[in-house]
């Protein structure tokens, strides 16, 4: 049904919620996810043999309507795409009027209101006809996933146009000879830029794979600098035509946008030109991480691989540390040190390889702890030789900051530019390219010893950086020095210069991260929660440590999420009755369900809410929310008649010393126990939300309620005043 053109990933899809972004309809954003995550796993699942409890039955009911709401919004959305992609038009409105279709199914089946009445003997539903269900969700969940693939497809149109349109402006400019035709075609690029930039920040931000998001935020970052530098750049070349630096520096320029922009193209199509490989190769680190994998394996198959294939291996491993061995900017004692670590784990490995050729033949139990023995110290070996690798390229990196740090290279260049020293010029940039290889050895060393793939990306992204921008800030040196009172020339050195400062900064915070990393201060994800990493300088966190809970505790904060989250779906229903959708207590009702449907997301590690530093303080907020509210509906109370007065005193009641009892527990610190604060959190604010449904629900019937008194009193006063007329 696909038709040819852009080809659908082979990774699973980014888009889920892209495009619900792109296309500004945040209720099909809130409820797409219970279409697929829950609500129809639950119709599918329940149990034939079910009691047919009032309660069971309300509960299929509302699952149902929930599902046919949330389609329906779904279609809306799908159509409107449709709309606006005349190519795409018929496919997308067939998959929705199938969506639609498979909703209408589910809900007539689970309409079992009357399933205890003597007249509906002859109804059928999910309890007489279970099949049908799952026919009707399986035709759901797959036209879905087709609109959403014909989405994804007219997000990645949109930014290939939009690439398209900045390369054509960026031949313009390459072009152009006056300063007026220079403004007017900027004006239109830099407009052009924003477009991109929003449009391929969406993307990164929605992209689950860490690698692809990675090499999108370095491609990203280099057109972000590059844009004022080629501003500068472009100026200087009209305010000096006939200089060859100041053409070699704008060219540069122009160069290294059009490759990230090539780049961006790729991450977002998944296609590499061909004959491209990923990166040079593999690094250290992951190399020993694989070995010990396949070293590891062999206690529980000796015939997992070769001994060829496993010496092979080490060898690649150990070729690599010859960037260290014979790296200029190694130690003597670190060199040393490393060649030892080497020469250690080849012997480590024969003995090894003898052990497992005996175990292959003799089966006792002196040859397995002898191979485990073997096992245990070859890893070490590997281990230690980490920690020198480690060492070496973390000790070089910060020698080099610290030394670099008062930039006295950059302001020895600028200095001999104003002056026009071409002597001192050549010998500040010798100075600069020296600087330069360090800082590539540097980062080319951190690759290595990086410990995960994005931030082998952003270590290549830095050599690259350096790489590129040295060269470039000697040619705008070159070109100051050559017309010293230029002050143009001078703005663009500058510019170069800052983009070289800001990846000095850069490499401070990716050797922090590294370390981090090393250290295992970073990269513990869990099933269900985003627990902490520890956090500086705040009371209420500071002793929070990210403990990871077991499959039941696990299970038990993702049921409470889902029914959290059927409740932001009761509750936004309720607001959508209100006429007056300004009503204070509407806007309080909207903002606490908005806040309690991120806290569902974080209970599956997803949503805005990264860390519990995050979950604190919204939880901290949606406590103020709900006394807001109930401050509004008790001044909405005095309206109205003792009766109905007192029925919602008693529910606002109910929900001030649950708000109160939510913030004593956000500021309370519970030692290593960050499961319990969680759990106990989310409890209450499940609460909160079940009086939030019931609140808006009683204002609402009680507000028709005075109005239509209002109207009656009204009616009567004029026919009184008109009778008093006559």
């Amino acid at each position: 049904m696909i038709q040819p053109g852009f080809k659908p990933r082979q990774s699973k899809p980014e888009f889920v919620f892209l495009t619900a972004r792109i296309y500004f309809v945040g209720d099909w954003y809130l409820l797409t996810p219970f279409v697929r995550r829950y609500q129809i796993t639950t119709l599918i699942n329940h149990k034939d043999n079910t009691k047919k409890s009032d309660k069971t039955l309300q509960a299929i009911q509302r699952v149902g309507q929930a599902v046919n709401l949330a389609v329906g919004r779904f279609v809306k959305v799908g159509e409107a795409i449709a709309n606006e992609n005349w190519d795409l038009k018929e496919e997308i409105t067939i998959a929705c009027i199938e969506a639609k279709q498979a909703g209408e199914t589910i809900a007539a089946l689970t309409d079992i209101s009357s399933l205890n009445h003597p007249e509906s003997d002859g109804q059928i539903t999910i309890f007489t006809d279970k099949t049908g269900v799952i026919k009707a969700a399986r035709l759901l969940l797959s036209s879905v996933t087709k609109v959403l693939l014909l989405a994804d497809r007219v997000v990645i149109k949109q930014i290939i146009t939009s690439r398209n349109k900045v390369l054509a402006t960026m031949e313009r400019l390459e072009k152009v000879n006056s300063f007026q035709e220079f403004v007017q075609i900027f004006s239109q690029f830099g407009n052009e830029m924003v477009e991109f930039a929003h449009l391929t920040g969406d993307r990164q931000n929605d992209l689950k794979d860490e690698k692809k998001k990675a090499k999108m935020a370095a491609a990203r970052a280099v057109l972000e600098k590059c844009t004022m530098m080629l501003l500068t750049a472009s100026k200087t070349c009209l305010r000096h035509p006939n200089c060859e630096s100041a053409h070699k520096n704008k060219e540069g320029v122009f160069d290294r946008m059009k490759v990230a922009l090539d780049k961006v193209i790729e991450i977002v199509t998944d296609c590499k030109p061909s004959g491209e490989t990923d990166m040079s190769s593999v690094s250290i680190f992951t190399g020993i991480k694989e070995f010990k994998m396949n070293i590891e394996a062999l206690r529980e198959n000796l015939y997992f691989q070769s001994k060829e294939d496993l010496s092979a291996t080490l060898e690649v491993i150990l070729e690599r540390t010859e960037d260290f061995t014979d790296s200029a900017y190694t130690s003597h004692e670190h060199r040393e040190r490393i060649l030892e670590l080497s020469t250690q784990a080849r012997l480590e490995l024969r003995q090894l390889i003898s052990v497992w050729i005996q175990s292959q033949s003799k089966k006792t139990k002196s040859i397995a702890e002898e191979l485990e023995l073997s096992v245990l110290k070859i890893s070490h070996s590997l281990n230690e030789l980490k920690k020198e690798l480690h060492s070496t390229a973390t000790q070089l990196a910060a020698d080099l900051l610290k030394y670099h740090a008062d930039h006295v290279v950059l302001k020895a260049l600028k200095l001999t530019g104003v002056e026009g020293n071409l002597e001192g010029l050549a010998e500040y940039a010798c100075k600069l390219s020296e600087q330069k290889e360090q800082l590539v050895e540097a980062c080319r060393l951190l690759r290595h010893i990086s410990g995960t793939e994005p931030l082998e990306i952003t270590c290549v992204h830095a050599e690259e950086t350096f790489q590129v921008t040295g060269q470039q800030i000697i040619s705008a040196a070159e070109t100051l020095t050559l017309h010293p009172s230029s002050k143009i020339a001078k703005e663009n050195l500058d510019v170069f210069c800052e983009a070289w400062e800001s990846q000095i900064s850069d490499i401070s915070t990716l050797l922090r991260e590294i370390n981090d990393v090393f250290e295992g201060r970073r990269g513990e994800k869990y099933g269900y929660l985003s627990l902490p990493r520890p956090m500086k300088n705040n009371a209420n966190l500071k002793s929070l440590k990210a403990d990871k809970p077991d499959s039941e505790e696990q299970a038990k904060i993702a049921k409470l999420g889902l029914k959290l989250g059927l409740l932001t779906s009761d509750a936004n229903c309720e607001i959508k009755k209100w006429e007056d959708q300004e009503n204070e207590i509407v806007r309080n009702g909207r903002n606490m369900s908005s806040m309690a449907y991120s806290l569902y997301l974080f209970t599956r590690g997803e949503g805005p809410l990264k860390t519990s530093q995050d979950l604190i303080h919204q939880l901290e907020v949606f406590a103020e929310e709900g006394l807001k509210l109930a401050s509004n509906v008790q001044v909405f109370s005095k309206q109205l008649k003792d009766d109905d007065k007192l029925m919602l005193l008693l529910e606002i009641n109910k929900l001030s010393p649950l708000c109160h009892q939510l913030q004593t527990i956000t500021k309370t610190p519970l030692q290593n126990q960050v499961f319990l604060k969680v759990d106990k959190c989310i409890t209450k604010t499940r609460s909160m939300m079940a009086i939030l449904v019931q609140l808006l629900s009683l204002c609402y019937k009680l507000l028709k309620k005075l109005q239509m008194e209002n109207n009656r009193w009204v009616s009567v006063t004029n026919k009184d005043s008109m009778d008093g007329k006559t």
